[in-house]
C-alpha cells in the first residue's frame, strides 16, 4: 500500500508513451538522418561506440576503425530515399474535376483552395511525405487521371 507505487506506474506509462512517440518520430527518418541521430546521441550522452552496437540500424558490427570506414562507404549507394515531395505534373482538362475532388479529400481543403492548387500544375502538393503515404496519394491521383511525380 505504498503511495509511491501509483506514482511509479504512472511514470512508467508516461515513459512508455514518450518512448513510443520517439520511436514513431525516428521511424520517419531516412537512414542518413538516423546515422546522424545516433552520432549526436553518442556525443550528447558520452557513450562509447560499443554502447550502440546492438542498434538495429547498424548494418554490420565494426571490428576496427578502417573496416568501419570501408563498410560505411560501401553502404552509401544502398541508401534509399524514404521522404518524397508529391508533385502534380499535369492532367487532362476532362479529368480536372475528379482531380480537384481527390485533392480536396486527401488534403482536407475547401473547393476554392483545391481548385487553385490543381490549376497551378505543375506544383508541389506536399513536401516531405513518407514513402508509404506518398505512394498512396500518387496512386489515388493517378487513378483520378493526374500525372504525378515523387521527387
Amino acid at each position: 500500500d505504498d503511495p509511491r507505487t501509483g506514482a511509479l506506474q504512472q511514470t512508467s506509462e508516461t515513459r512508455d508513451s514518450k518512448v513510443q512517440f520517439l520511436v514513431d518520430e525516428i521511424a520517419k527518418l531516412n537512414l542518413l538522418e538516423v546515422a546522424q541521430l545516433v552520432t549526436a546521441l553518442k556525443q550528447t550522452l558520452n557513450l562509447p561506440d560499443t554502447a550502440m552496437m546492438g542498434a538495429p540500424m547498424m548494418a554490420a558490427p565494426a571490428a576496427s576503425a578502417p573496416s568501419a570506414a570501408s563498410a560505411e562507404s560501401d553502404a552509401e549507394p544502398e541508401i534509399t530515399q524514404t521522404i518524397f515531395d508529391i508533385v502534380l505534373k499535369s492532367f487532362t482538362t476532362d479529368k480536372k474535376v475528379g482531380i480537384i475532388k481527390e485533392v480536396r479529400n486527401i488534403y482536407k481543403l475547401g473547393l476554392k483552395e483545391a481548385k487553385a492548387l490543381v490549376e497551378k500544375a505543375p506544383c508541389t502538393l506536399q513536401a516531405q511525405a513518407p514513402k508509404i503515404e506518398a505512394d498512396e496519394i500518387k496512386a489515388k491521383l493517378e487513378a483520378a487521371g493526374a500525372e504525378v511525380a515523387l521527387d
